[in-house]
């Protein structure tokens, strides 16, 4: 039997060693039933957020069921809809970090891959957002109060976590001692792939204490005190940090992180060891083809200490020579960058590290002091730039960044866009980049079809479907087969009725759960992420602002009406974030109050944005804003939900917009303002907010309304801290697009009064919006940087038997 190749089809090792090698090398197929061969490597996508919402109608979605389902549960009496508004948003994630991770398991899935998510099972997940008089009020997720029917406990796998304790050095080796420990309770969810038989699994950890956790305090007769201190070791998983593109140096929080990561390499490594494949030991000893048979995929640097961790095991624990478990542990882990925000980069203090970590500590110096060397042998004299690649930064407090430790540390660094990738390699990691340019690789992120458009969306895949068949599901990139049909009157009237039904749905919704009533013929401009100012969600007040001084100075001309829907949750630290919060919604109660607008403009806060509401508004959005500053954004992943669905996305060259408007024509998006260049120029130049205030009479205006409280009459000075903000602290220069973005608003609002143009347009974004599904990217993940070719092949059941597989609906 040769051990590194499986044939897919008869789930068993190939018989003949010589033709299973060439069926690796020349990628084709075995030598037993003539199915592709596939090398036997499991992927672990390590995250400290999995934003997941609702699984019910997903599942049923993947599995083929969701006629059958709704059939049985009429046939009861019942509605399938109500049924699964009942389920909670599965919440343990901040924002596009942990969505991605849930499209990437997916994907994963539907493309055959043996991978796993591990993470952490938040007892509260991202907090539920109430808007009480126009400010942000948080409330706990108490998600799993009426417990969760997907998760399955896996007690017989629970893990020791050691904290704490000091480093001893023996002639046996080192050993980490005096330690104090933390159980890790694994919690599985099942993760089906699109109608292929493949089930993968995300594993979650729960932190629970040890029966005998501080015993001490028991025989002393301190029973209140031991029970307590099991509490403060059962934090750990408490509670998601809801900090999005920003650090918060919590001891807490690098709990959590090596929690994550020593439960998960256990779990790695048990699994390697009783891997029966090509191994006649009742379990491996030998590392050698460790990073053949395991790959670690680091999303962005919270699970960073994987690679001190993992050195920790090989060294101390299995005894590998050092200079082979770095290689070693090089060659499994791969990192994925995801901002190039300062604020958002993890630096740690050393002292913490010292008190928690000890022996992770040593392990890093000595790692660094290794890198250093190198980068001095290699650019003698250079001090300087030793000091700028350093994983220790030296200063007042000592930090260790970790951002630079994954670079080290990995085989593979990637941005997640084009443009961000690029940035990632001339500026964030220069240095590292010009020592190992042939590590640093792009993968534009990507969404699944499934869930953002498939489930979320069924009336638009319905006829997507009667033109092109149903391969689209599985294969995006066949969406540009609806090119043909751009002219076609009956397509374009039944994509406008499509969204036209989806809106009408939207504004009933809004009616019953936020008792706001909206002109569903009217534009519906939508802004929906989390609330930060890189993101500029005031640039849309601005114009919202802007609208309404027109309508109001000239109330008998006519305007194309227009719903602004800004959605998005504000880290409960962030001062500016909650600001923002409170203008959205003070700028809406005096233009929504306004006789002379009317129906012509209103501006709604879609309170307590998440994954189970982006599925309701995406489908009924017409303008999609991605409007970040240029080169702040990585990627976004909201812009290509919104291009698949039918929405025009009016934004700067950032992120993903860049390829956005490269697949689908940039004269087929509505693009404006800066590029980065433009950006870099006025930094050199130095941006003066009071330059545009003067010149521009109409942005003026909306600031001295603004600050002289004319949208917060009970309290003038409110908005004080944002007005002081954009004028004199405004890193994201929103005044500098405020021009541009006012004009090319005039651009939408002409389009949009012709509705066979304007969906025209529409058809096109969504014929090229195929390059932009999760399925591309993880395919690009798996061949470029875990060396392992997806079999997005069908399974049989047992005792099946094995026959092409067809299709009977498309859900």
């Amino acid at each position: 039997m040769y051990p590194d190749l499986y044939c897919s089809t008869n789930r068993r090792n190939c018989a003949d060693p010589r033709k299973a090698q060439r069926a690796l090398v020349k990628a084709k197929c075995c030598a037993v039933c003539k199915c592709l061969a596939l090398p036997l490597q499991r992927i672990y996508y390590l995250s400290l957020e999995f934003y997941m919402g609702r699984t019910l109608q997903n599942t049923m979605v993947n599995l083929g069921l969701q006629n059958a389902c709704d059939e049985a549960i009429y046939q009861l009496g019942l509605d399938l809809e109500e049924l699964e508004e009942i389920e909670e948003d599965a919440g343990l994630g901040n924002g596009g970090l942990g969505r991605l991770a849930a499209c990437f398991l997916d994907s994963m899935a539907t493309l055959g891959l043996a991978a796993y998510g591990y993470g952490i099972r938040y007892e509260f997940g991202i907090f539920n957002q109430k808007i009480v008089d126009g400010w942000q009020v948080e409330e706990a997720d108490d998600w799993l109060r009426y417990g969760n029917p997907w998760e399955k406990a896996r007690p017989e796998y629970m893990l020791p976590v050691h904290f704490y304790g000091r480093v001893e050095h023996t002639p046996e080796g080192v050993k980490w001692i005096d330690t104090q420990v933390v159980l890790a309770m694994p919690y599985d969810t099942p993760v089906p792939g699109y109608k292929n038989n493949t089930v993968n699994t995300m594993r979650l950890w729960s932190a629970k204490a040890p029966n005998d956790f501080n015993l001490q305090e028991f025989n002393m007769g301190d029973y209140i005190e031991a029970v307590l201190d099991r509490n403060l070791a059962e934090n750990i998983s408490r509670v998601l940090y809801p900090n999005d593109n920003f650090f918060e140096g919590k001891e807490l929080r690098l709990k959590q992180e090596y929690f994550v990561v020593a439960a998960t390499l256990q779990d790695i490594i048990r699994r390697f060891k009783s891997s029966k494949f090509g191994c006649r030991d009742p379990v491996r000893t030998c590392f050698e083809t460790f990073p053949d048979k395991v790959a670690i995929q680091l999303n962005d640097t919270h699970p960073a200490l994987s690679i001190p961790e993992l050195m920790r095991i090989l060294v101390d624990v299995e005894k590998v020579d050092w200079d082979k478990a770095w290689e070693i542990t090089k060659r499994t882990c791969a990192y994925t960058n995801h901002t190039v925000l300062p604020e958002a980069l993890e630096r740690w203090p050393v002292s913490m590290f010292e008190k928690l970590l000890p022996r992770h500590l040593e392990i890093i110096y000595a790692l660094n002091q290794m890198h250093l060397d190198r980068v001095a042998a290699l650019y003698p004299g250079d001090i300087d730039r030793l000091r700028r690649m350093s994983v220790i930064e030296e200063g007042d407090c000592k930090r260790i960044n970790m951002a630079h430790l994954c670079v080290i540390g990995s085989h593979a660094v990637n941005g997640v866009a084009r443009i961000h990738s690029d940035i990632v390699k001339n500026s964030v990691f220069k240095d590292f980049y010009e020592l190992e340019p042939e590590k640093f690789q792009n993968k534009t992120n990507g969404i699944t079809p499934r869930r953002w458009l498939l489930l979320c969306n069924p009336g638009l895949a319905d006829i997507i479907a009667e033109k092109i068949g149903e391969s689209f599901i599985t294969d995006l990139s066949q969406l540009k087969k609806l090119l043909e049909f751009i002219d076609n009157e009956t397509f374009i009237r039944d994509v406008a009725k499509v969204k036209q039904e989806n809106k009408l749905k939207f504004a009933t919704y809004l009616e019953e759960q936020y008792k706001v009533k909206i002109n569903p013929m009217s534009m519906f401009d939508v802004q929906v992420k989390r609330i930060h100012e890189y993101k500029r969600q005031l640039l849309n007040c601005l114009h919202a602002i802007t609208l309404y001084n027109r309508i109001r100075c000239n109330p008998s001309k006519s305007f194309v009406p227009r719903t602004i829907m800004i959605g998005g949750k504000a880290a409960p630290g962030y001062h500016m974030a909650k600001m923002i919060i409170k203008l959205i919604t003070s700028i809406g109660e005096v233009i929504n109050n306004d006789p002379y607008v009317g129906d012509k403009l209103k501006v709604i806060f879609l309170e307590n944005y998440r994954v189970s509401l982006a599925e309701k508004v995406i489908p009924a959005a017409d303008l999609s804003q991605q409007i970040s500053t240029a080169g702040t954004e990585a990627s976004g992943t909201g812009n290509m939900k919104f291009m698949v669905n039918g929405a025009l996305t009016i934004g700067t060259m950032d992120g993903a917009n860049v390829e956005m408007a490269e697949e689908a024509g940039e004269e087929n998006l509505f693009i404006f303002g800066m590029r980065v260049e433009d950006v870099e120029a006025l930094d050199r130049k130095g941006y003066n907010a009071r330059e545009y205030y003067e010149s521009l009479p109409e942005l003026r205006q909306a600031i001295d309304q603004i600050s002289s409280g004319f949208f917060s009459p009970r309290d003038p000075g409110c908005f004080k801290d944002v007005v002081n903000m954009l004028m004199y602290h405004d890193r994201f220069k929103v005044f500098a697009d405020y021009e541009a973005y006012i004009k090319c608003q005039g651009q939408v609002d002409q389009l949009f009064m012709d509705p066979r143009e304007w969906t025209r347009k529409v058809i096109r974004n969504i014929a090229c919006s195929g390059k932009f599904s999760s399925d591309r990217t993880i395919t690009e993940y798996a061949r470029e940087i875990w060396g392992v070719e997806p079999s997005p092949r069908y399974l049989p059941r047992c005792g099946e038997q094995r026959v092409p597989r067809g299709s009977s609906g498309l859900l």
